[in-house]
């Protein structure tokens, strides 16, 4: 069996080479060459024209038999990682069923893969996690322990990310069909580092962006966007957003869609367009882009489409001193538009009231559900609102579990990140209850192996024998506003950094807590403080600088820099606050033994909200990134 076995992956892999030599020769004839190589191919891998029917048939057909798919890919993954030493060490030996599986490699999540990750990056070229070579390193936006995350990135990875946006594609197509044209994108290449072993790694979004493969797919789905990648990849986030605009209104006549990953992105980017829509006028009006790009590289490339056209300013001029208050503003400039569409759900909710503003009358449309490690779901149902939004589990694209959670009695709403849930033992993809909430497993071709995704999920609903999920909220996530992830640890980690200030006054931190302010626009961190005494105002104020500054989650830096993000506010409390806390807690009928200090207070904690807010004593606010 070992030599047929043998054999057969022989001849697979020479008929395999043999293909991506034929792919890598066209790809190299048409321009430079992005991520091609090995795939898994239950849908069509390239389709230079993205056909919805097909596509919709496709998805139909595999998730008709979801559980029989789930095994395939599974299979799939093993076979090509046998060799990986991750699944080695746990004795799997080269076996492929569930049962094997799930036995012999338990549950992890990235503490206990970062060692081998880190192998990765330091240029151990063995098998470490997968069977190929790990050419690429994503980083997460989240924090493990004050820094980013390494996750591996590979080509698999690049096709599935195809695999879904083509999904959801094709259903939003058929709701809001879009012809030749493109979609004025606001997206941003992050910094590319390369690893002391010389693997690239950077965002999962710019392993993308940079990826001839990528951009291929995306024209085959009609969503070529405005601005050159000079623009994208620019080292200056104001100067590229300033650009995007200006090629989105150079090409205003073309584009059918809008887009950004993030709902706060967009909304950010039309708050700019209300600041200096009179100067991206005169730059259209005069032909030369504004003295302010000064980025050499964002210049020429802008130049090159930028041609003087009085009339096109004019047009554009007249219809924003027409708006009221920029209501809808994105059908007016670009009237053939047919969606806004971009991440909307979580932490990106409290954006749509004002994107709803900006779109007027289009629809707005909730991108798919995945993060740095893997895809989890498409919105095939791009008519919901994204309040409601499900996403329908792709079984082709990796090996999905599910652990059952149970909210002890007595618990808050199934919305708090902070709930210690009650676990049972994982179920596959189709054996979820609609209306139970799990936490989602990922099993990828990338390399992570029955790996907590930390999401919590509701099962809305079955599509066919695939669940469609309900995004509810991050399990450890305490404190996020748009893109910016802190977790409990890096808020506790925050804490330690800034109360260094206070040993020197021979002072002690009690006890703290925390709160997302989102009354106000921006939203900002609120850190609540109990000392042992009175501290001098010039020490709390190094102490709320000392605490923004001690976030070093990228979302957050980036986001803070950019100012969607609020300055830092310490409030200090009266002493014997955090006892009235915990005697409000016994009064619910809670047990001393049990009680732990909320690190963060969810809106729906009124009563401690107000316990905190009544028992200021003083409150300062950051001046770490300016005033």
């Amino acid at each position: 069996i070992t030599m047929s076995s043998d054999a057969e992956r022989a001849a697979a892999e020479k008929l395999e080479a043999e293909k991506k030599a034929t792919e890598d020769a066209a790809m190299a004839s048409a321009g430079p060459t992005g991520g091609t190589g090995d795939r898994a191919r239950i849908l069509p891998a390239q389709m230079t024209i993205c056909s919805c029917e097909e596509t919709i048939n496709e998805f139909e057909m595999l998730t008709r038999d979801a559980a029989r798919v789930q095994l395939d890919t599974l299979k799939r993954i093993l076979e090509a990682n046998a060799g990986a030493e991750y699944l080695r060490q746990f004795g799997l030996d080269g076996r492929t069923d569930a049962a094997s599986y799930k036995s012999c490699i338990p549950l992890c999540v990235h503490s206990d893969v970062e060692p081998f990750i880190q192998r990765v990056a330091d240029g151990d070229s063995a098998p470490v996690v997968t069977g190929k070579p790990i050419t690429s390193l994503s980083l997460s936006s989240g924090t493990t322990q004050g820094k980013p995350k390494f996750l591996p990135f590979n080509d698999e990875l690049l096709e599935n990310t195809l695999q879904i946006f083509r999904t959801s594609y094709a259903f939003r197509n058929r709701e809001y069909p879009i012809s030749e044209g493109k979609a004025l994108q606001f997206v941003y290449g992050s910094k590319q580092v390369l690893t002391p072993g010389g693997i690239l790694a950077t965002t999962a979004t710019t392993n993308l962006y940079r990826s001839q493969r990528y951009k291929e797919g995306m024209k085959d789905i009609q969503s070529q966007g405005c601005s050159p990648d000079e623009v994208i990849f620019g080292p200056d986030f104001n100067q590229s957003l300033y650009c995007h605009l200006l090629c989105g209104l150079i090409y205003s006549d073309e584009v059918h869609s809008v887009f950004s990953t993030f709902a706060h992105s967009l909304v950010h980017a039309f708050q700019t367009l209300e600041e200096v829509w009179e100067e991206l006028c005169a730059d259209i009006r005069d032909g030369v882009v504004s003295e302010k790009i000064t980025v050499p590289s964002i210049r020429e490339a802008v130049s090159k489409i930028l041609k003087p056209n009085p009339e096109l300013a004019d047009s554009i001029h007249k219809k924003c001193a027409g708006l009221s208050n920029w209501y809808g503003v994105i059908p007016a400039l670009w009237p053939k538009a047919k969606y806004v569409y971009g991440i909307m759900t979580g932490s990106m909710e409290p954006y749509l009231k004002k994107l709803r503003h900006y779109a007027g009358h289009l629809p707005l449309i909730s991108a798919d559900y995945g993060a740095s490690e893997g895809w989890v779901g498409s919105n095939i149902d791009p008519t919901v609102p994204p309040e409601q939004v499900t996403y329908a589990v792709l079984p082709q694209t990796g090996y999905f579990e599910f652990i059952p959670l149970e909210k002890p009695t007595g618990e808050e709403t199934e919305n708090s990140a902070a709930i210690h849930y009650i676990e049972s033992e994982p179920v596959g993809l189709t054996e979820v209850e609609v209306g139970k909430i799990y936490e989602v497993v990922l099993t990828t071709f990338a390399g992570l192996y029955r790996y907590r995704l930390g999401d919590v999920v509701k099962i809305a609903r079955f599509h066919n024998s695939t669940p469609e999920l309900q995004f509810i909220c991050r399990r450890s996530l305490v404190l996020s506003i748009n893109i910016d992830k802190n977790t409990e640890k890096d808020l506790q980690l925050a804490v330690e950094e800034a109360a260094k200030l206070l040993e020197g006054e021979k002072l002690e931190l009690v006890d703290f807590t925390s709160y997302v302010e989102k009354s106000s626009d921006p939203g900002r961190y609120v850190i609540f403080w109990e000392l042992s005494s009175e501290a001098t105002d010039d020490v709390l104020s190094g102490c709320a600088n000392a605490l923004d500054l001690a976030f070093l989650d990228a979302g957050y830096m980036g986001s803070r820099k950019i100012k969607t993000i609020g300055p830092l506010e310490l409030r200090v409390l009266r002493k014997g606050t955090f006892r009235e806390i915990l005697l409000h807690f016994l009064t619910l009928g809670g047990a001393v033994s049990q009680f732990k200090t909320p690190r963060f207070v969810s809106p729906a904690n009124g009563k401690v909200l107000q316990i905190l807010n009544r028992n200021v004593a003083k409150s300062y606010f950051s001046t770490a990134y300016g005033l």
